[in-house]
């Protein structure tokens, strides 16, 4: 049975561990795939195959530059896993104001005890 590819979306795209980091690799520069190679110390193959589902999800586009590809990355294809996270972030505010207050409170009650 022929494995089924889940790879066509961003958000199953990054879903890989693998992939995650060489985004963070290219958000810093462009790369060619020796460089990444070269940082992550995998496999060139490894490197090759994940560049290509970044590519084919155009999280990662690809340009030559004489001999080398050189590899960069789309910020603006991840807008979507952005739109869908933000729906959370009223949550989130929430519980780090509700942890800044806990925490408040522990630091006046150990302030007491030592008094």
């Amino acid at each position: 049975m022929a494995r089924t590819k889940t790879t066509y979306d961003v958000f199953s795209a990054i879903g890989e561990p693998k992939r995650r980091v060489l985004i963070e690799q290219l958000v810093l520069k462009e790369m060619t795939v020796n460089e990444l190679v070269e940082k992550v110390q995998w496999p060139q193959p490894v490197v090759s195959k994940h560049l290509g589902v970044l590519k084919q999800v155009k999280i990662v586009r690809e340009k030559k530059n004489g001999r080398h590809r050189v590899y960069r990355i789309q910020p603006e294809e991840l807008r979507p896993i952005q739109e869908w996270m933000h729906q959370f972030e009223k949550y989130w505010g929430g519980t780090l104001d509700q942890l800044d207050h806990y925490l408040n409170n522990i630091q006046a009650r150990g302030k007491n005890e030592h008094e």
